[in-house]
């Protein structure tokens, strides 16, 4: 038999977590002050930008990238965004398919996705057990299969970006973010691992943009997981020269 009970509850966690989320996006701890608007028609519209917060927070990220370029590229990256929930922002795969909608001919994403998957959860009731508290130094085995679930919706992601004619993938990954947040490095860790297959595993050309090494503290701003202008500028630095190959 259905237990109404669980059911009630665990609809009561999902609209819990969703609050939670506006709230922290509210307070710029997992998201930023209100997602941009979409910018759907620019110099070069062939390439898109997808993405969260550490695109979207600042825009700086894109704005380095595009003085690198000389050329603006269209803009679909909302702060707060899922991979494909849709608990916060934007999912970041309806960004795509809105990108698609306004114009179809995609040559090159530039993207990252799936941070506030493991970010908002963890800030809220860190349900996956993915934070490593001293009591629990090593990542969970829940974790773990929750960002294995995140790997097939990346997956699935690229392969439909394939689908659809796109040549070119570059995602930047995760760094390790500080403060209260520090003891999910472990998570970023294997977030990243499962990145990287999902590139190597996925029919499009995917190319993994490290950024691990290269981010420090000073680079993240005191919420503890932003860049600072010197880390998006770090970060669009990271992703140029393989953009610069496909321009």
């Amino acid at each position: 038999m259905i237990n109404l009970i669980d059911i009630n509850s665990n609809k009561l966690k999902q609209i819990l977590v969703k609050c939670l989320t506006l709230v922290l996006l509210g307070s710029g701890l997992s998201g930023c002050k209100n997602p941009s608007e979409y910018i759907t028609y620019a110099d070069r519209n062939a390439i898109i930008t997808v993405g969260d917060s550490i695109f979207d927070k600042s825009g700086e990220l894109q704005v380095f990238l595009e003085q690198h370029a000389g050329q603006t590229f269209r803009r679909y990256t909302q702060g707060g965004s899922y991979l494909a929930n849709n608990a916060g922002s934007t999912p970041i795969v309806q960004q795509y398919a809105d990108a698609k909608a306004d114009d179809a001919t995609i040559e090159t994403v530039v993207m990252n996705g799936g941070g506030n998957d493991i970010m908002v959860p963890a800030a809220v009731f860190d349900n996956y057990k993915c934070r490593t508290p001293r009591y629990r130094p090593n990542l969970s085995a829940q974790c773990k299969s929750y960002i294995d679930d995140l790997y097939i919706d990346t997956v699935n992601l690229l392969n439909a970006m394939a689908a659809d004619g796109v040549s070119n993938v570059l995602y930047l990954g995760y760094y390790h973010p500080k403060g209260l947040f520090s003891n999910l490095a472990q998570a970023v860790d294997y977030g990243d691992l499962r990145i990287q297959d999902a590139c190597a595993n996925s029919v499009v050309n995917c190319t993994f943009i490290e950024s691990r090494s290269t981010i420090t503290p000073n680079d993240i701003i005191s919420d503890g997981l932003h860049p600072t202008a010197t880390g998006s500028q770090k970060l669009a630095d990271l992703i140029w020269p393989s953009l610069q190959a496909l321009l």
